[in-house]
Order: structure tokens, then C-alpha cells, then sequence
């Protein structure tokens, strides 16, 4: 009988010991992540990332006006070519079209007559369709693409914050 008593005290001491522990938290670390069958593994800082495009004059996009190009990185790792016939990559853009600026990302928020356009290189990238295939080597890689505001071609700019997102897919070949 002592020691069921013993043992139970012990219990009843481990059980309060761990409710202080649990208790003593100052936060939290959520591990988030994927795995899928690509040739690279991409960055952490490249899957969601946020791209400032600054604070632009309304003046700047009027009568289809733009403001200066930002770069847009996505950084690969890891990369094994094994497989690949090409060792190239194209990524794909999705996302809510303008209605106010032809081949541009629609935006939200009370910034209007507005849209985001990426680049690749020289080329103005179109929402939903590959870009130029890009050359990778086996390691770390880095795609660069651009992006900029443009005004519509008419109307009056309404200036205000926006925001716009889109979603990319890469093709290995």
C-alpha cells in the first residue's frame, strides 16, 4: 500500500511538473514545407515572398506610364539533372488578370486603373503561359524575372494602396 502511494504522489508530482512546463511557453515555431518530384528543391525565402514595388506618383502611370522594374528572384537548390533531357526550366505565372491593363496581374485595394506586369529579360511574361525555357546547372540556381506597375492607357489614375498575387509553377525539361 506505501507504495501504490509512493508511486501515486510520484505521478501526481511528474503530472504537476509538466503542467508548469507546458505553461512556460513564450512561443511558437510552425515548420511549413513540401516535397514534390522537381528536378531542385527551391528556397524557403523564394516559395512566399513579398516584392515591394514603393510608393509611385500617380503621375508616373498616367496615360499607361510605368514605374521602375523591381527584380523578382526565385532561388533554387539542390538541383539534380539526372532525368532532364534539356537541364532547362520554365516557370509559369498564374493569377487574376487586370481588367484595366491588358496582360497584367490585377490588383486590389483602393489604388484603381492599375496592373502588375512581369518581365523575363526583355520579354513581358503572359499570365498562364511558360516562360522562355531558362539553362540550370546541377547545385544552386537563381531564375530572375522583373515586375512593375503599369497605369491604363486611359482614364485617371486613382491613387491608394494594392496589392496583387501571383502564383508560379516550374517545368522542368
Amino acid at each position: 500500500m506505501k507504495t501504490k502511494f509512493k508511486i501515486a504522489l510520484l505521478t501526481l508530482g511528474l503530472f504537476a511538473g509538466s503542467i508548469g512546463v507546458a505553461n512556460a511557453a513564450d512561443g511558437t515555431v510552425t515548420f511549413l514545407g513540401s516535397v514534390h518530384s522537381g528536378a531542385c528543391s527551391i528556397k524557403p525565402d523564394s516559395v512566399d515572398q513579398t516584392i515591394r514595388l514603393g510608393a509611385i506618383a500617380k503621375h508616373q502611370l498616367q496615360d499607361g506610364g510605368k514605374s521602375e522594374p523591381r527584380r523578382v528572384l526565385i532561388e533554387l537548390e539542390g538541383c539534380d539533372l539526372a532525368g532532364l533531357t534539356d537541364n532547362t526550366v520554365t516557370t509559369t505565372f498564374t493569377g487574376a488578370p487586370s481588367s484595366v491593363v491588358p496582360g497584367a496581374l490585377g490588383t486590389v485595394g483602393s489604388a484603381d486603373r492599375i496592373g502588375i506586369m512581369m518581365t523575363h529579360g526583355s520579354k513581358v511574361i503572359e499570365l498562364g503561359v511558360p516562360t522562355t525555357p531558362q539553362a540550370i546547372v546541377a547545385g544552386d540556381n537563381t531564375l530572375e524575372f522583373g515586375a512593375y506597375v503599369q497605369g491604363a492607357a486611359t482614364g485617371t489614375i486613382v491613387p491608394g494602396d494594392f496589392s496583387a498575387v501571383t502564383n508560379f509553377t516550374l517545368a522542368y525539361q
